[in-house]
């Protein structure tokens, strides 16, 4: 009598861990060029939202769909609603004219699925006409069950869902009402709806092998703890990335939460929530939250180069094998860039402190921007180990042409103030001694993100050793 080998046999070892290598691999091919699953990828490609998707079937007290907004960068806002064919021609359009854009999805302004007719026939006019783009929508899940079959037969491989609580007491202080089977249903009747549609949707997506990724926005004092347990929910039901977005809560938006004074989370909030959330499962810490029309990269929006009276006159240029050749060459450059990477090999096997440093970047992955251009600055958390992505600040430009200067440098200030240093291509003698006052050191350098901060790092700790070692081993 033969026994089957255990488990723990030594001999299926080498090939689970084959298995899983494989399917990494797989995994990792199917986000290698979307700018919101891979954190990598934002840095190199570009993706486009068309707004084909006017109305909403919940009402969330964060959100207020305005329209000809152009200097808003909200979710939920867009310039103008777009019909499927001009949403084809705007992305033929496009695609010719930004070769490195690889993603089309749909987010609004309202939801995808509350818009079936319309979202459903620009996804098969973009599957027949722009093959080469991956497609891709959002959803507050409440008609997603409905659909993934749908969903499925048109390769729609990356859905997002919008899941802000999972128990009925939280979601109802978010989410006044929704429309359900044609009637406006209130309250915990409505949120229970809801919660049980989205959960339901989840775990649809994960039997059709679609990859989810879950937003959820950090709202102080409502679901802030709680989305510690949405977390392990979300992660058990397959998810495979979780998203934590700060509140907006600007009153001039006219929303809920912004006309009762709801305030959002501060910086450090939301990355301590960030790295609660990381433990378990892949937390995306690069989210610029788009606009429902936004295009370029993730942290530019080209939108209003590209209005309806621009693209429909313009010339379309979508040519598949000049793309396949621009993205071919992105790719030996990424190539390029990791052997260097690589070559970052951790300085000590020993504790180190970690340090917050900012970056301006206008993408590439490089320290490659002018402080006073910079509209945001990436946030990079480096120790003796390495530099990783944490998040990124909003702030509005330095170089206003001589005019509101000072009070833009404190707003950066207030934005980055936790951070030791700035890492900038190049910048001016005023904002240098501004920074200097502040504890802040400007770098001017131009190369890969994690050379110039490793390079700041190595000199920081010299100066800071004993201190900082002092503080780590206090931790």
């Amino acid at each position: 009598m033969t026994t089957a080998p255990s488990r723990n046999c030594h001999c299926t070892q080498p090939a689970v861990a084959d298995a899983l290598a494989q399917r990494d691999a797989r995994l990792q091919a199917r986000i290698a060029k979307h700018p919101c699953y891979s954190e990598e990828a934002h840095h190199h490609y570009a993706r486009m939202h068309v707004a084909v998707a006017p109305a909403c079937n919940i009402q969330c007290n964060y959100c207020n769909r305005k329209y000809d907004c152009a200097n808003e960068s909200r979710p939920g806002v867009v310039s103008e609603v777009l019909t499927p064919e001009e949403a084809l021609r705007k992305v033929l359009v496009i695609a010719g004219k930004i070769p490195q854009l690889t993603v089309v999805g749909i987010a609004g302004p309202g939801d995808p699925l509350a818009n079936p007719k319309q979202t459903f026939r620009t996804f098969e006019l973009l599957a027949e006409h722009v093959p080469d783009i991956k497609l891709c929508l959002s959803t507050n899940g409440l008609n997603l069950p409905d659909y993934v079959d749908r969903i499925k037969a048109l390769n729609i491989d990356h859905v997002t869902i919008t899941i802000n609580a999972i128990d009925p007491d939280i979601a109802v202080r978010i989410y006044p009402w929704i429309r359900w089977q044609r009637k406006r249903i209130y309250g915990k009747e409505a949120v229970k709806i809801l919660l049980e549609r989205q959960m339901e949707g989840l775990q649809a997506l994960q039997e059709a092998d679609i990859l989810c990724k879950v937003n959820s926005v950090m709202i102080p004092g409502i679901n802030d703890e709680h989305l510690l347990e949405v977390n392990r929910v979300i992660r058990e039901k397959g998810a495979f990335l979780h998203n934590i977005m700060p509140l907006i809560s600007a009153p001039e938006h006219g929303t809920y939460f912004g006309l009762t004074g709801q305030r959002g989370p501060t910086p450090q909030e939301l990355k301590a929530l960030q790295d609660k959330c990381a433990v378990g499962m892949k937390v995306m810490r690069h989210c610029r939250q788009c606009r429902a029309d936004a295009i370029g990269l993730l942290g530019e929006d080209r939108s209003q180069e590209f209005t309806k009276q621009k693209f429909m006159t313009m010339p379309v240029e979508y040519d598949p094998e000049k793309r396949r050749l621009h993205q071919t060459r992105i790719e030996l450059e990424r190539q390029v860039m990791a052997q260097k990477k690589a070559q970052l090999r951790p300085q000590t096997t020993q504790p180190t402190p970690a340090i917050l440093v900012a970056v301006a970047s206008k993408g590439g992955g490089l320290v490659n921007q002018h402080f006073g251009h910079a509209k945001e600055f990436m946030v990079y958390e480096v120790d003796g180990q390495g530099a990783r992505f944490v998040g990124h600040r909003k702030v509005a430009q330095y170089c206003q042409g001589g005019y509101g200067e000072e009070a833009t440098m404190t707003h950066i200030l207030q934005a980055i103030g936790d951070c030791q240093a700035v890492l900038c291509a190049k910048i001016g003698p005023c904002p240098q001694e501004k920074l200097r006052q502040a504890g802040i050191e400007p770098v001017e350098d131009y190369d890969l993100i994690e050379v110039v901060a490793r390079k700041f790092y190595d000199r920081w700790l010299a100066q800071h050793k004993e201190v900082g070692y002092a503080l780590q081993n206090a931790e």
